[in-house]
């Protein structure tokens, strides 16, 4: 692969990281127990009626599962970096063959080529 795309990508993986790990830092804090896991603050509003408690209950809901999808993120982010590193990036981790360079464009963290992904998409 051009060792050009090669550093465009990376640095675009890298300022996708560090906007993932500032996004889940405004949604809670590092979990020191479990590696790349942030827990989800719950929101305290001050009020005691029902609404109110309904309220951060939902913000608390949409917040765990905004969390889980940045979480996803940023694992991927994280195996494409070490991949870039390990000189396997853009290899389908299933047959082995290139990924397309529009594919790696599209979606940098990709893992899989298309004819790939699509096998096991339809299999789900």
């Amino acid at each position: 692969m051009m060792q050009d795309f090669l550093n465009k990508i990376k640095t675009q993986l890298l300022e996708d990281k560090i906007r993932l790990e500032r996004d889940l830092t405004d949604l809670g804090k590092k979990d020191t127990k479990i590696p790349g896991h942030f827990d989800v603050q719950y929101p305290e509003s001050g009020g005691s009626s029902d609404d109110d408690n309904a309220m951060e209950v939902s913000e608390y809901a949409d917040g765990l599962s905004i969390g889980s999808k940045l979480e996803a993120e940023l694992r991927d982010t994280v195996k494409a970096l070490a991949a870039i590193e390990k000189g396997t990036y853009g290899v389908c981790k299933y047959c082995g063959k290139e990924i397309d360079i529009k594919r790696l464009e599209a979606r940098p963290t990709s893992s899989a080529c298309i004819a790939c992904k699509k096998t096991l998409t339809q299999e789900m």
